[in-house]
């Protein structure tokens, strides 16, 4: 994409256009790791359904996400996306779920209040130019982000990131060790001949106390379909 249009990615009119307009995403659209893809890795470090955790779901989307987890036994979740048009279409296919408009760097959520925030490329929008170097607009954007997710997730809670954003670009922007861990894994190349690009799963989870804590490196370990 032309620098341009990289840059429109943070902001919701050029959602809205393209979820409302003649040229809108299909029916549903999964960014990166279709469900079946990643469901290792969630099942690994999701808590298990049968113990109710609050989700909030990241920039949502059309995707299936919300709703396969929902079918899955999650049915405490909240998915928000700065795109009004789309939240909306997802009210209107999934009414027995919750819908909102919100964007992810002012979330209206009292603190300590989720047990899990899963972000499955959303971050990828905010993020353009050089990060060896990132912009000043990248740094402010991360951080208030980054500061939110810290204020809403309940001591013990984990933040899940998928991503094919490599950790050397990542963890400068994502670790805080005096608030959470941070490990990250390489999930499976799901196109069965080993392909270019890996993805990534990162888990921040939110010490107990805050003090300082270790930052855990790249785990080369895949995550099997």
């Amino acid at each position: 994409m032309p620098k341009e249009s990289i840059e429109e990615l943070q902001y919701p009119e050029y959602w809205d256009k393209r979820y409302g307009g003649d040229d809108a995403e299909a029916d549903k659209y999964d960014w990166l790791r279709s469900f079946s893809t990643i469901r290792p890795f969630l099942d690994k470090h999701l808590p298990p359904a049968s113990s109710n955790p609050r989700i909030l779901q990241l920039g949502c989307g059309n995707s299936t996400l919300s709703k396969d987890l929902h079918d899955h036994g999650y049915t405490n979740q909240v998915s928000i996306d700065f795109s009004s048009t789309v939240i909306s279409t997802m009210k209107t296919k999934h009414p027995n779920m919750d819908w909102q408009v919100m964007d992810v760097r002012e979330l209206r959520f009292s603190a300590n209040h989720f047990d899990v925030a899963i972000d499955k490329a959303t971050l990828d929008a905010m993020l353009h130019g050089s990060l060896w170097d990132p912009p000043a607009d990248v740094k402010k954007n991360v951080r208030a982000y980054v500061d939110e997710i810290d204020r809403v997730l309940k001591p013990g809670g984990k933040w899940l990131y998928i991503t094919w954003r490599q950790p050397h670009f990542i963890r400068p922007l994502l670790q805080r060790p005096d608030f959470w861990t941070l490990q990250a894994e390489v999930l499976a190349d799901d196109s069965g001949g080993g392909g270019v690009f890996e993805y990534y799963g990162y888990v921040m989870m939110k010490l107990e106390e805050a003090h300082d804590a270790e930052v855990v490196g790249v785990e080369k370990q895949e995550v099997v379909p």
